[in-house]
Parts: structure tokens; sequence; C-alpha cells
């Protein structure tokens, strides 16, 4: 099926295609950034309505029915294509677009460099709320297995050699000198890409040029022929991974949500400092 656009959309793109039916622009930026201003037919989604805690551990799934009726009340239905946008990189975009992949829903787009790009490149600007008209949805949403990753799933892949980790924490939450759990470090043999290293902060944070990303990868041992899985400390900054290693082609990449919060509590889990 052919889709009203592509996985990394930029802002002139967006703009030829916003009065469609077909399309559901969420904003995910601070409440007060979109009373402000945002883009027009945006509808407001708060990054909390996504993710469910249950302390220690912070970031993960919402339970089925619940995430239903996030979805249901922003107007998304299964014929829509999302795109998604926020101010700060990125990260809550695309844990929104990794969160509808999970639920089997791939006609995504994530904003190339965000609120930023398009108030930069001077787009139609809205300050009237957008509201959505909610949706009646009409099957239950299931969970595709070959998005997520869980404590379980990467336990039982450790020795595989064929399997990659990546840690896009900041270099001292990869070695243990910033503690944000019980444990200290990282997962045994997970590599560290911070998830900074993939946009540009003197280009509107769009993303670095695929060419230049994929060298980056390789140089770190990630191939397309990798099993792969991606975290941070609640697959929040590592969502944004996720989506970099979804554009460039990578087909086999899961997110932990979780992630650290879970891994770095739990009783039993090797470590790495």
């Amino acid at each position: 099926m052919q889709t009203l656009l592509p996985l990394l959309v930029e802002p002139k793109d967006l703009e030829t295609v916003i009065e469609s039916d077909q399309l559901l622009i969420v904003d995910l930026t601070r409440p007060e950034h979109y009373r402000l201003h945002h883009i027009p037919n945006a509808v407001y989604l708060d990054y909390s309505n996504i993710t469910r805690k249950q302390p220690p551990v912070m970031g993960l799934l919402p339970d089925p029915e619940t995430l239903l009726g996030v979805l249901s009340d922003i107007g998304w239905s299964s014929d829509k294509h999302v795109v998604a946008y926020d101010e700060e990189g990125g990260a809550k975009a695309c844990r929104l677009l990794w969160t509808l992949h999970a639920v089997g829903h791939a006609q995504t787009s994530l904003l190339n460099g965000g609120w930023t790009a398009w108030a930069e490149g001077e787009y139609p600007i809205s300050q009237n709320p957008y509201l959505p008209i909610a949706t009646q949805i009409p099957r239950p949403l299931e969970w595709d297995f070959s998005v997520i990753a869980d404590r379980a799933y990467i336990l039982d892949n450790l020795d595989d050699p064929d399997f990659r980790i990546i840690d896009t924490r900041t270099r001292a939450e990869y070695t243990g000198a910033d503690q944000r759990a019980r444990k200290a470090g990282h997962i045994p043999g997970a590599i560290h890409f911070e998830w900074t290293r993939a946009f540009n902060p003197d280009d509107a944070n769009r993303l670095f040029p695929a060419a230049r990303l994929q060298a980056e990868l390789e140089d770190i041992g990630i191939s397309r022929n990798h099993d792969i899985v991606v975290y941070c400390q609640t697959h929040h900054r590592s969502a944004h991974t996720w989506f970099l290693l979804k554009w460039l082609g990578y087909p086999r990449v899961r997110g932990y949500a979780g992630a650290w919060s879970d891994w770095g509590n739990a009783e039993n889990t090797p470590i790495e400092i």
C-alpha cells in the first residue's frame, strides 16, 4: 500500500498534505508550548499518556485497553497516516511512533527537526487548539512482539552471536558513573551509541545524512543482519534510535520498554561496567 508520506518527512512536504483527511498530526511538546503555538490541525498528546509506571520501573507500555482509549481520544484509526513531532529532538515523537508500530500501525512519519525545523522554516502556525473527534476503534489492540523486547527476551539472546544491544544513554550512565537505578553500568555486551549523535543541532535537530549515520553504526559493529535491541533509562531516548535504525532499513529492531529502570533494578540481571 502506498503511504501518504515517507517515514522521515520534511516540513515542506508535510505542508503540501496538511489538509488531507488521511493525516493525523500529533504534537508531543509541552502543554504550554502547544497553547502558545503549534502546527495547524495538530492534536495535542501528553507524553505521559503513552507510557506506564510501575516504580521503580518507568516507561512501560500502557495496557492495550488504556492505549486504545488514548488513541481513540486523539482521533486515531487504522487508515490514518500519523505524523509526530516534539520540541526536544524527536524522542517523545519517536516513542509514539514506536508504540504505534508495536500495535501494528506502520503508516507513520517523524517530522524531521520537529517543531524547531517547522518554526525556523516559517511555515504556518496556529494558536487554536485542534479538537479531534474521538473514533470508535473496532478491534482490540494486539502487541507485535517483533517490535518489543523485554528482560526475558534479552536474557535468552545474550549469547547469540547475531544479537546486538545498543545503549543510547550518556557515556556516564553507560560506564556506571551516573547511577540511576539500584545497579549501575550497562547490559553485558551493549554497544554505546548516544542517541544525540543522530541529529544535527546546527540544522534544527534534523537527522544527519543517512550515509554518515550508516557508516557510524557499521564502525561500532551494527549491521542490518543483526537482531538489535535498543534501550536507555526508560525507552524514551532509545525510541529515537529505534526510529533511526528503522529509517536506515534495519529489518529487526526492538525497543526495550522499561529499559535500564527495569534491568538495573532487577535482582538477577548481569551487568558490565
